[in-house]
């Protein structure tokens, strides 16, 4: 029996509830009829010309991606533009595209708790949690342990004392980092460590409240990492892509360990075009 866009939204929607989706966002299907028949998936981080045309030029059914390709309202379908020309290629392709963003962010298993958890980080729970985070209730999971309910980044401790600059080096050494920045004294004593996948400028005052002395993150602005830096405390930036790329691999193996587990005949693997858009000279 074939199996249809709408069944593997359902277990999308599973593994990411909607709810938890934050309410600037637009996760969800971007492109696509429910009913059409879904053999082949790509999951990838941003859903780019490149990887749409190379998604289509291999026959692929469904990209499931973390960035949504539509943020905002369309008023005018324009093909000469570059959101107008990767909507064309889809629709004349019949390429599904659907977006698992700030829900599969906060989700138990998710973005942050898979970065959490390769920096070595214990006893997790979240950044941001009860009235930060107005799509739910934080006691709706009452079964639940601190380190699996949902919320915004994650605070963790490293089982051990190192100071900041090592920290920041085992940091690039795990992510495989060709370059890291950091803020802050570089012999600062860490335990603490707080952690947000994608832009975390926006959460810095709860990590200044979350008693950890480090906080890992991209897109960090001057004024503050300034900030951090008065604070006496310090701040990894690795950078947008490198903090969030690793969900296309981790993403395209648990939804194919539950295929093959359903006995669903649906293949799926993770894009490998992707590269980071900044390079270092």
């Amino acid at each position: 029996m074939a199996h249809t866009l709408s069944d593997i939204i359902s277990i999308l929607d599973n593994l990411a509830p909607p709810s938890l989706a934050e309410e600037w966002d637009n996760s969800g299907l971007q492109l696509g009829d429910p009913a059409w028949p879904v053999t082949k998936i790509w999951v990838a981080l941003d859903p780019a010309k490149a990887v749409v045309e190379a998604a289509c030029a291999k026959d692929v059914d469904l990209l499931i991606t973390h960035h949504p390709l539509i943020f905002k309202s369309l008023k005018a379908i324009e093909l000469h533009t570059p959101l107008g020309a990767i909507l064309s290629t889809a629709i004349r392709h019949n390429l599904a595209i659907f977006a698992a963003h700030t829900n599969l962010d906060s989700a138990p298993g998710g973005l942050n708790d898979i970065l959490a958890k390769r920096l070595g980080l214990q006893d997790l729970q979240p950044l941001a949690t009860g009235g930060e985070i107005r799509r739910f209730k934080y006691d709706s999971y009452p079964l639940l342990h601190h380190e699996d309910r949902p919320g915004i980044g994650r605070v963790g401790h490293l089982g051990k004392t190192m100071d900041l600059k090592s920290l920041a080096r085992a940091v690039k050494a795990e992510m495989g980092l060709k370059s890291v920045k950091f803020a802050g004294n570089p012999r600062l004593p860490v335990e603490k460590v707080a952690v947000c996948t994608g832009s975390g400028s926006s959460l810095l005052s709860n990590f200044f409240a979350s008693g950890a002395q480090v906080y890992v993150s991209g897109d960090i602005r001057y004024h503050d990492a300034r900030d951090v830096e008065a604070a006496n405390l310090g701040v990894i930036d690795i950078g947008h892509f490198s903090s969030e790329h690793f969900m296309a691999e981790n993403l395209a193996a648990r939804l194919g360990a539950i295929f093959s587990e359903s006995g669903m005949n649906v293949a799926i693997e993770a894009c490998d075009i992707e590269i980071d858009p900044f390079m270092v000279l």
